[in-house]
């Protein structure tokens, strides 16, 4: 029995790099994402600090040749504490946007797959849109609040706070793609053929949809950053002794005003520009693989 697939040639994949790198904006998204992730890893131990070490003494130094960010209140080095809440604010970003991936590519998958086929597809189809609908109108601040109440408050709890509702948009997209290709030609022939509904979605319907959800992810990874760093300000976010760039303005907020400006500064600045260079990358991503930009 010879089965039909349908995958994304390697040509396509090697146009889209192409694409990509005549995008200047992207390069630079790229890079600065390159960068951010290396500082994050090695950044603490280019100084002779540590995140934690306190010295009261140096407290609220303004940024010099020894301390390159300044120090907080307890004389904390903020170049190292600015890297150390980089580790937890990209961390819980990547982790709550790739658990929304297989959430959302799974659950979306199966709802466009399952729609039309039969009543029972269109009832599972239908409970899952209820489902998914009832999800997108809970605001995720509530649910961290609920959360907060039978959790203690930390990493895990903004995870699952994240993930609960994160997932529904992912899905939506892939429902969609879905919906449009299981219809075309090779689906078509695929199922004429005996392919169990398992192979069809995994191994014809899937790779097809690959770009739009890797473009999707680019995206969903500043947003649960924001997230995070929106909570931890608030603070409902990681606890001492963890620090993310959203505790680090939130510690700072109450001294803005004395002057301290580095300590708000430079956490806010590197929420600002992994924000610009995960969004960059992904316009340059998302114009590389329209195909009507392909030659």
């Amino acid at each position: 029995m010879v089965e039909v697939v349908q995958r994304p040639s390697l040509s396509i994949w090697k146009e889209t790099i192409i694409n990509i790198l005549k995008n200047k904006l992207a390069v630079v998204g790229f890079s600065l994402l390159l960068l951010i992730v290396a500082l994050a890893l090695f950044g603490p131990y280019t100084v002779p600090f540590s995140p934690t070490d306190q010295d009261l003494m140096k407290g609220n130094l303004q940024p010099d040749s020894k301390h390159w960010f300044g120090t907080d209140d307890l004389g904390r080095d903020m170049w190292s504490r600015t890297w150390y809440g980089a580790r937890v604010s990209l961390t819980i970003g990547i982790v709550a946007a790739l658990i929304d991936l297989l959430l959302g590519v799974t659950i979306g998958g199966i709802s466009g797959y399952m729609a039309g086929r039969s009543k029972l597809g269109d009832r599972v189809d239908n409970i899952i849109m209820r489902l998914m609908e009832i999800l997108y109108g809970i605001p995720y601040l509530l649910v961290v609040i609920l959360l907060m109440v039978v959790m203690e408050p930390g990493m895990t709890t903004i995870i699952i706070a994240l993930t609960v509702t994160g997932w529904v948009g992912m899905a939506r997209i892939t429902r969609g793609q879905i919906l449009q290709l299981k219809s075309q030609d090779y689906v078509l022939a695929a199922e004429k053929l005996g392919t169990s509904h398992a192979k069809i979605i995994l191994r014809h319907l899937l790779p097809n949809t690959l770009g739009i959800i890797i473009v999707n992810l680019t995206f969903t990874i500043p947003q649960a950053i924001f997230a995070e760093s929106f909570l931890s300000f608030l603070g409902l976010g990681v606890q001492a002794p963890f620090a993310s760039w959203g505790t680090m303005a939130n510690d700072a907020l109450g001294v803005i005003l004395s002057g301290q400006w580095w300590r708000l500064f430079f956490p806010g600045f590197m929420i600002s520009l992994t924000m610009f260079a995960f969004n960059a990358f992904g316009d340059g991503l998302q114009d590389a693989l329209d195909p009507r930009n392909r030659n």
